[in-house]
């Protein structure tokens, strides 16, 4: 099958705290949200574009919507091309602003479109549609923990997600239901019926610890999971900072202040 979008090659490096390689072949593109790139060789061209990133020829209205509901998913209104315009091979790297694993993911495996968490996606070949996904159901606008619009990836090209902490796939059946934490939910594919529902119970809603709702997804098709939102790992930073009104963990010893004084953690 010819391929519309550009057919770039990638390495993924690291461990814990990952950053992807693309090689780009002469006049290969490569999309990117902004604020994404780590560095790139002499002879790319980068450029600021306005709109759902595919390539294809939009007028301004057409551009200005694409951007437009990209602000309301919470991400920047422009994005970022880079081409390569030299007559060889050169290379560009991404990375996320937090520990994780990146995922790369060829949308024809995946009947051409996934859906993702607003902040999941880090890059695409040239060709990919980055735009939304409105969920059905009002209850997951409300309540859904990465709001009522998600991101939408179309194509039949490479994309390049990420997700914080470990990252656990699972297959659903038919009629296969997972409840999961909205915060932890990265992708899905387009099969999976999607919906928020309120957990039972007057403990949990006043105990719980985990929020009054979780995100009820039911098969058939395939889910990416997150052990380590990327708000979670902020909520705890800020609960554990003095500066935010936290404590910090040795507070309750009889050191106390001191005891940051003598680690050098006392800074003005």
């Amino acid at each position: 099958m010819n391929r519309q979008a550009h057919e770039i090659d990638h390495r993924i490096v690291g461990d814990d705290m990952q950053c992807v390689e693309i090689t780009l072949d002469p006049q290969e593109t490569v999309i990117a949200e902004a604020g994404t790139m780590m560095m790139m060789d002499d002879g790319i061209e980068m450029k600021t574009i306005f709109g759902s990133g595919d390539g294809r020829e939009q007028g301004f209205m057409d551009k200005l919507l694409g951007a437009g509901m990209r602000v309301l998913t919470g991400e920047s209104l422009f994005m970022t091309t880079y081409t390569n315009m030299t007559s060889g091979r050169r290379t560009v790297w991404f990375a996320a602003s937090y520990p994780g694993k990146i995922m790369a993911l060829d949308l024809l495996d995946y009947q051409g479109k996934l859906i993702c968490q607003k902040d999941s996606f880090l890059c695409a070949a040239k060709g990919v549609s980055i735009g939304i996904a409105f969920q059905k159901r009002l209850g997951v606008g409300l309540f859904g923990g990465e709001g009522f619009i998600m991101q939408k990836l179309e194509g039949d090209g490479q994309v390049y997600i990420h997700a914080g902490g470990t990252t656990i796939q699972k297959e659903l059946a038919p009629g296969e239901t997972l409840r999961v934490d909205t915060g932890c939910l990265v992708a899905m594919t387009q099969t999976v019926d999607y919906d928020i529902k309120l957990i039972g119970g007057i403990k949990n809603t006043l105990f719980g610890g985990e929020g009054l709702f979780l995100a009820h997804l039911r098969g058939p098709g395939h889910i990416w999971i997150q052990s380590l939102p990327f708000s979670r790992l902020a909520d705890n930073i800020i609960a554990a900072s003095p500066r935010a009104g936290g404590k910090g963990k040795e507070e309750g010893s009889v050191l106390g202040g001191i005891g940051r004084l003598l680690d050098g953690d006392n800074r003005g």
